[in-house]
């Protein structure tokens, strides 16, 4: 009897633990799991304030890999990235390939640059960085030899930089004006089957329909089970080139 007893016990448990893991509730806790990171690149421009009002408008931050700009425009734009609660990455102050990319001196100098604007315009120096033209690009061969970036990746990882490539290509830098389509389609195309993301996008005055896309496609990672956040040093990341790979 007491065999008999221990065994409908044993049933039961199981049985709950199936409907458990088939309610609405786990489905959630799976579907947290996917992260949607929206960065945008070159800003602030003349679209960064939309770019801002369709996050607050949604709710959701996003991290922003900003360059050189002293315009007392680009500057109330730092201060709203920053107030608004997005967070500010290093994208080098010039974005010059031939300047950031002749030497790992000219890289460092380059950043610690940019870090010093933004410390001085809205008191943060960003430990996050994301190399123009991403962490394997081969333009940078011209002016610093065929593996300059390995010693940079190298370099600025030791000095406690993180740096961040893309799992997810907008495409909207194939063309000088993407079609809105194209951006829409390719985010939902390349973001199939992966769990965490790192969306690539572009704040440039020229870039008219990332700012139109943008709504479409926050709505359909919404739809897809994402969550939002902005990329920091512990968050998941995606390097096209590991620090001093070759």
């Amino acid at each position: 009897m007491k065999y008999l007893i221990c065994s409908i016990i044993t049933a039961l448990c199981t049985m709950i633990c199936v409907v458990s893991s088939s309610s609405p509730a786990a489905a959630a806790a799976t579907s947290s799991d996917k992260i949607a990171y929206l960065t945008f690149d070159d800003g602030p421009s003349k679209s960064t304030s939309r770019i801002l009002d369709i996050l607050q408008e949604n709710g959701i931050k996003a991290t922003f890999f900003v360059t050189g700009k002293t315009s007392e425009h680009s500057k109330q734009m730092f201060h709203r990235i920053v107030d608004e609660g997005h967070t500010l990455g290093n994208h080098t102050y010039s974005h010059d390939y031939n300047r950031i990319y002749r030497s790992v001196g000219a890289f460092k100098a380059d950043v610690e640059r940019l870090n010093r604007l933004l410390e001085e315009t809205v008191g943060v120096r960003p430990n996050i960085l994301r190399y123009p033209g991403g962490s394997n690009n081969h333009l940078s061969w011209r002016s610093g030899g065929r593996h300059i970036m390995s010693a940079i990746t190298r370099e600025m990882s030791a000095l406690g930089y993180q740096y961040f490539d893309w799992n997810v290509s907008s495409t909207d830098a194939a063309a000088v004006i993407q079609s809105k389509e194209a951006i829409v389609d390719s985010v939902k195309s390349n973001s199939s089957g992966k769990k965490q993301i790192i969306v690539l996008m572009h704040d440039m005055d020229v870039k008219t329909t990332t700012v139109e896309a943008l709504p479409e496609i926050i709505s359909y990672l919404k739809q897809s089970g994402y969550h939002f956040d902005v990329l920091g040093k512990d968050s998941f990341t995606f390097q096209f080139l590991r620090p001093g790979n070759r």
